[in-house]
């Protein structure tokens, strides 16, 4: 359940929009068509992930953060600080702005997901990067330990875990979308690369 938002959030929440819309003709954060469902599809989208970061955590990863989604909307709603690792200068511009408008805790690291240097992360998170095949090992090397990770999945979750489980160990719950009918919430707490054998060809 998406917890309800105080007064103060909801503002941040709503400047964060109305400056993503201003935006959004020459950067194309979200679909000309999305605009005006941007909080349904957008911002609750990401809002539905809120209740799975562990009280624990106080630091957390997002990964190709693209116009915010979901890193700076949880940043925002949760106070937990987020590095935004976004490639395209432009929209890691926009997130720059986006963060001093609302005051979020986030920094914003405009390089490859590849290239990023950061300490590891008890909380890694995602949405409609990559198949989980590419992005698992995205993930892997900014997850702490034990961590968590939140991956806003599509339809075709099935077979990407299939794809990818003969590399990865999986421990993960499946969470239905509260805003898309073929959406699903992928929240992984155990993620470990498979041994290859030795002397495989």
């Amino acid at each position: 359940m998406i917890p309800p938002l105080d007064a103060v959030t909801k503002e941040r929440l709503d400047r964060f929009a109305t400056l993503l819309l201003r935006w959004n003709a020459r950067l194309n954060l979200i679909a000309p068509g999305d605009e005006a469902l941007i909080w349904q599809r957008h911002i609750v989208d990401s809002l539905q992930l809120a209740p799975l970061v562990p009280p624990s955590v106080d630091r957390a990863i997002d990964l190709g953060s693209g116009g915010g989604f979901p890193g700076l909307v949880l940043a925002v709603a949760t106070g937990v600080h987020f590095d935004l690792i976004e490639s395209d200068q432009r929209k890691a511009s926009f997130l720059r702005t986006a963060a001093l408008e609302t005051g979020a805790p986030v920094a914003v690291h405009a390089r490859r997901i590849e290239d990023a240097t950061l300490e590891p992360a008890s909380l890694v998170t995602a949405r409609a990067l990559a198949p989980l095949p590419r992005l698992l090992p995205l993930v892997a090397p900014l997850l702490a330990p034990e961590g968590t990770c939140l991956l806003l999945k599509g339809a075709r979750v099935e077979a990407e875990a299939a794809d990818a489980a003969g590399l990865w160990d999986i421990t993960a719950e499946r969470i239905t979308s509260q805003t898309s009918p073929d959406g699903v919430i992928l929240q992984i707490t155990g993620l470990k690369r498979k041994a290859t054998l030795q002397g495989q060809r």
